[in-house]
């Protein structure tokens, strides 16, 4: 279940019949920006966008294992339950309403800390470069001009 704030609530409030004004086809465009104030004036607080541009500093959640331990070569442990997954993003966004992002600062990871199990993210890369994806030798490649001379 995602935990949503009061203010994530407002916004969303605030952005349905902003959402259902816009749809009429007599609307314009500053009327649209006109109720969009007004009812955040109303409301009386920040626009999602000014709250996102200056988070507030969050101290260091307590993580369930050590962050030593959270990453093995078949497994990343969550570190808000403790559970070990092969990928945490889906799992941070439906079990804890978190993204990348929010974990991270959360836990004050680094961007370097993977959050994709070491071996499961070379089996992929191994698999899509066998399918042809990713660099590939140009070498290899023929060019127009020789396609045309083996015709």
């Amino acid at each position: 279940m995602i935990n949503m704030t009061k203010d994530d609530h407002e916004d969303d409030v605030i952005l349905s019949i902003v959402s259902a004004f816009a749809a009429r086809p007599d609307v314009e465009p500053d009327a649209i920006v006109e109720l969009y104030s007004k009812l955040r004036r109303e409301v009386g607080g920040e626009t999602a966008v000014a709250r996102a541009a200056a988070p507030a500093p969050e101290a260091a959640a307590e993580p369930a294992l050590p962050i030593e331990q959270a990453v093995t070569p078949d497994k990343v442990y969550c570190l808000c339950c403790g559970r070990g997954f092969k990928m945490l993003k889906r799992h941070l966004g439906a079990e804890h309403g978190l993204t990348e992002q929010q974990y991270r600062r959360r836990f004050g990871l680094p961007e370097e800390m993977p959050l994709v199990a070491p071996n499961y993210s070379r089996q992929k890369a191994s698999y899509a470069k066998g399918a042809g994806f990713g660099k590939y030798d140009r070498s290899a490649v023929q060019k127009p001009a020789d396609a045309e001379k083996l015709a």
